[in-house]
């Protein structure tokens, strides 16, 4: 049995974390990459940990046995699979306690070298916690907006041609509004799970001096920015993207509506949502006008009165947590605004640091 360090894990070529604990803990949150090879159902561990505190370690153990033995065969063909196929399996569980110590124990026994993570996910989170803020690029470069403008889609674009984007919403799984998570598979990522998504995207920009990044609240759906991040946003250069309410009705519409409309869960999930909103707008009338539209499924004219009276008065209010002053671009074509980005960039922006950042 070979422990190994979270560190020295992220430096391993063809490597593929093996997580034994079980689904739900998976489920929750897992070192990217990872798979899911299970010593015990969710069930199982309901049990056991009930024996453990119920009865102490000796029965906990024991029936423990009981569950994994019949599975065990199928569990290390599992990971030798792994190892067949030219790839470093390494184990981890909650803390490198019992779980991942005894796969490892009988991995060894079948003549297959056995590698764990010191310290399991536990370890694994204390570490990129520690390092997230150390691989912050310098300055931030953040584009700004009212709903439709395409602040996301210009992201996306500019993260294809090589830029040093972070986006916040593609890591929350959510668009950090009201209806933010209508067409994610979920209510949006926990905070370990973007934890770990955002880890991984700042490695990956680490030589870059700057980064590129939407104007986001604090907290993005179930999920909140890192101080550090939340900072140097606050303090970044800031563009501020234009488009005429008609263009920003069509994006939205295209954005939310077409992906979904046919969705069994779509219209009553939209009148949920605007049943929520019946506190924060003063105008009775207003509000009526926008839930007969909904059950209408007039979407476009629902989308219309959610920008007026809604996004936009909320969204000037937040202008003013920013210190420094705004470069306005037109953004009704998103190719041009794109291009007028790139200038900016080319302008104030350095290129790229290369300085190796102690990890």
């Amino acid at each position: 049995m070979k422990d190994i360090t979270v560190r020295e894990l992220l430096e391993m070529e063809q490597v593929v974390p093996v997580d034994v604990r079980s689904p739900g803990e998976f489920e929750e949150a897992s070192i990217p990459g990872a798979v899911n090879i299970p010593i015990f159902t969710n069930e199982e561990r309901k049990e056991v940990g009930t024996l453990y505190k119920q009865k102490g370690s000796n029965e906990a153990k024991w029936r423990a046995m009981e569950m994994v033995s019949p599975k065990l065969a199928q569990i290390l063909g599992s990971i030798k699979n792994i190892k067949d196929e030219g790839k470093q399996p390494v184990l981890y569980c909650w803390r490198g306690g019992m779980r991942s110590a005894s796969i490892s124990t009988f991995l060894d026994f079948a003549g297959i070298e056995s590698v764990r993570i010191s310290g399991g996910y536990r370890a694994y989170r204390q570490y990129i916690l520690e390092q997230i803020p150390k691989l912050i690029p310098k300055q931030a470069l953040v584009l700004h907006g009212m709903t439709g403008t395409g602040k996301t889609e210009i992201l996306v674009q500019l993260q294809k041609k090589g830029y040093p984007v972070i986006d916040l919403e593609g890591m929350a799984a959510h668009r950090g509004s009201l209806f933010g998570a209508v067409g994610f598979a979920m209510d949006g990522n926990n905070q370990k799970i973007f934890d770990s998504l955002l880890f991984e995207n700042l490695q990956k920009i680490k030589s870059f001096s700057y980064f590129i990044i939407e104007a986001e609240s604090k907290r993005i759906g179930r999920a909140g920015q890192p101080d550090e991040l939340y900072e140097k946003k606050i303090n970044g250069l800031n563009i501020y993207l234009h488009a005429s309410i008609e263009t920003r009705v069509m994006r939205i519409y295209d954005e939310y509506v077409k992906p979904n409309e046919n969705e069994p869960w779509f219209h009553d999930t939209i009148l949920e949502k605007v049943g929520l909103i019946k506190k924060r707008l003063k105008d009775a009338e207003v509000y009526n006008t926008l839930l007969e539209n909904t059950r209408n499924k007039q979407y476009k004219e629902v989308i219309h009165l959610l920008l007026k009276y809604y996004y936009d008065p909320r969204y000037q209010f937040k202008q003013h947590e920013y210190t420094n002053d705004f470069t306005e671009i037109q953004a009704d074509h998103l190719e041009i605004a794109i291009d007028e980005i790139e200038k900016y960039i080319e302008q104030y922006l350095p290129e790229r640091e290369e300085t190796a950042l102690e990890m």
